[in-house]
């Protein structure tokens, strides 16, 4: 096992989980919450603050401030513990409670917006009041992980390779959308070295993201209320949507087989899911990307009942899925 001085030194990067296995669904699952901030935000966090140490924007006596719906919140609140940063976090009410409470025993603040915006919803909302904040203070340091290309870079030096090394053969991969960075940067590598990989974006049911029409949504991770910046649909083959009743079910799932998976790990194994099914044919090598594990949902996802609404017949039994994923 490795010795390591800081936080961000430790990060897990060759875990897959055969869900053929377990579920007979012939997917590879990338595992990418095993680190200190328990996501694949590690990755964009680190670079996005390395790169504005090294081009002077982050100095000591910096606060930065970061609009999150909490995974990048938990890694920002890591990294600026670890260099001795201050850090003020903008949510909304969607981020998990286990969420915001790790960001302040890091010593972050987190400011919680209650209300969306009329056009922007929650993410307006928040994207609003960070405005606000650096317009009032200018020690305060934005980010901007909807913009800021070092998002994607992390992927693109990162997990694309990563998933390659692997799986030298891969037909499709899978990868959630929500600031589309994670997307962006493994799309963008192997548009470069391996342009026959089919690239399918999961999107959840209710964003805007791909031009779909603004609907509620209660599980924070994917999905987004403003087109992100970073998005070049260009480099995306395909796009799926998934329900978050069908995001639930699949989580649960999962869990009654002893993977404790977040939301958005959720709704890309069972976008990939509905894709593989609808695509028989010959042997698929197929990878989807877990961003983060499963405790902090469990007051809200892995809760019975949570929310009443959710659990509704919108999801159903999926026409053409293998029978592990009908409702239980």
């Amino acid at each position: 096992m490795p010795v390591i001085s800081e936080p961000t030194d430790f990060n897990e990067e060759e875990l897959y989980v055969n869900l053929r296995a377990t579920f007979g669904i012939p997917l590879f699952l990338k595992c990418e919450g095993f680190n200190f901030a328990g996501s694949i935000k590690l990755k964009a966090a680190a670079e996005m603050v390395r790169a504005a140490e090294q081009d002077g924007t982050l100095k000591p006596g910096s606060v930065l401030v970061e609009s999150s719906s909490g995974n990048l919140g938990v890694a920002l609140s890591m990294i600026a513990a670890s260099r001795g940063y201050r850090f003020l976090c903008v949510t909304d009410t969607r981020c998990n409670l286990p969420t915001r409470r790790l960001m302040e025993a890091l010593g972050s603040t987190v400011h919680v917006i209650d209300k969306p915006d009329l056009h922007g919803g929650f993410l307006g909302a928040r994207l609003a009041h960070v405005r606000a904040l650096c317009a009032s203070d200018d020690r305060y340091v934005w980010l901007n992980q909807y913009a800021n290309p070092n998002n994607w870079k992390a992927h693109y030096r990162t997990t694309a390779p990563e998933i390659a090394s692997r799986f030298p053969h891969l037909d499709v991969l899978f990868v959630g959308a929500g600031t589309t960075g994670t997307l962006m940067g493994c799309a963008r590598w192997f548009w470069q070295w391996r342009r026959r990989v089919r690239i399918v974006a999961v999107d959840a049911a209710g964003s805007v993201t791909f031009g779909g029409k603004p609907g509620r949504r209660l599980i924070p991770g994917l999905g987004t209320s403003v087109r992100p910046s970073l998005l070049d649909e260009s480099y995306v083959d395909e796009v799926v949507h998934v329900g978050e009743a069908e995001t639930i079910h699949t989580c649960r799932l999962l869990a009654g087989r002893g993977f404790l998976f977040g939301g958005s790990t959720g709704t890309v194994v069972s976008g990939a899911s509905d894709w593989l099914a609808r695509h028989p044919g010959r042997p698929l090598t197929a990878v989807a990307i877990a961003p983060d594990l499963g405790e902090r949902y469990l007051d809200t996802v892995y809760q019975a009942g949570w929310p009443h609404d959710a659990l509704s017949d919108e999801a159903g039994v999926r026409a053409g899925s293998d029978a592990v994923f009908q409702w239980v």
